[in-house]
């Protein structure tokens, strides 16, 4: 990622984004929506919107900063910040989480926006062969214990968390597309004492990811994670096992408009603060090479973090 931005330059874009894109007399209402104070007695935009927004900047330190710039990010593109909001690294998501929408075992669910305001999802068709966690996220992201607590309570309604936690694994495994998708699930649990991440995710709704405008009522835009793990300090790692679909078309044609569209969709994650790391299906296959390279992925990525669920 590179030297991260100082505080200065980057207050400097956030002041001079909003003042490029918003007019006059909705800047200081736009300010008060990425979480700026309203306006004072004696103050006003129209003198100079960049001095007005880098007035509320100035006692913003470097995380809350980056907070805001990715708010006005959601809005619209702007190089300049984004190249800054980049360097930047692993800072963790803003926002809550919204809906979690995982493990289904059918064709892939049909999911639009209900509510933009309130940020509303409704699986319109496979909803029955879907996951949905909606509960709010604790300080320590999203556990087992969490997930198994959830479904001993909601979809067990009652039963034991030994039993909850047998049954609520064996479903997870049932929403695996792949042998080597199989292969990360299973080796991650193994590591972790049975511990998984939520695998086949559709949709972590995150309105940060939706910066247009026409992106906002309809059809969700595309949000499939193979797999999600959510952890402390908003810390959200994808990551992905790429099969021929990813890059080629069903008669085995490389297509580089879908291959395009994959790597655009990671750009926009990771400018939102998501770490996504994709492994090639051919790098799993091997059961044996293939647990190896996992091991020694998640000795890397988590070194910080030796327990994640």
């Amino acid at each position: 990622m590179g030297v991260p931005p100082k505080p200065g330059p980057l207050r400097d874009a956030i002041a001079n984004s909003i003042a490029r894109e918003v007019k006059a007399y909705d800047v200081a209402a736009f300010c008060e929506t990425v979480g700026l104070p309203a306006q004072r007695d004696g103050e006003d935009p129209f003198r100079s919107k960049a001095t007005y927004v880098k007035s509320r900047l100035q006692d913003r330190k470097l995380p809350d900063l980056l907070t805001i710039a990715r708010a006005v990010l959601a809005e619209w593109d702007d190089d300049e910040l984004e190249q800054l909001v980049a360097r930047a690294g692993v800072t963790g998501v803003p926002g809550e989480l919204k809906n979690l929408i995982f493990a289904s075992t059918g064709p892939k669910p049909q999911i639009v926006l209900r509510d933009a305001i309130n940020n509303t999802v409704e699986i319109t068709k496979g909803a029955d062969t879907c996951l949905i966690y909606s509960r709010p996220l604790t300080e320590a992201g999203l556990t087992w214990s969490d997930l198994a607590e959830w479904w001993a309570a909601d979809v067990l309604h009652g039963t034991n968390l030994d039993v909850a936690q047998r049954h609520l694994y064996q479903r997870l495994s049932r929403s695996l597309a792949s042998p080597p998708e199989d292969l990360l699930f299973r080796t991650y649990a193994d590591r972790f004492v049975a511990d998984p991440s939520a695998p086949q995710v559709y949709l972590h709704y995150d309105p940060y990811l939706r910066r247009s405008p026409a992106e906002r009522p309809g059809v969700v835009i595309r949000q499939r994670m193979d797999f999600l793990l959510l952890l402390p300090q908003r810390r959200r790692i994808v990551l992905e096992v790429d099969g021929r679909h990813h890059y080629a078309t069903d008669d085995g044609q490389a297509d580089p408009q879908r291959y395009a569209r994959m790597l655009a969709e990671d750009r926009r994650l990771r400018l939102a603060g998501y770490e996504v790391y994709r492994f090639g299906g051919a790098e799993l296959v091997n059961a044996e090479q293939g647990r190896e390279l996992l091991n020694n992925f998640f000795d890397k990525l988590l070194d910080d973090n030796p327990q994640p669920l």
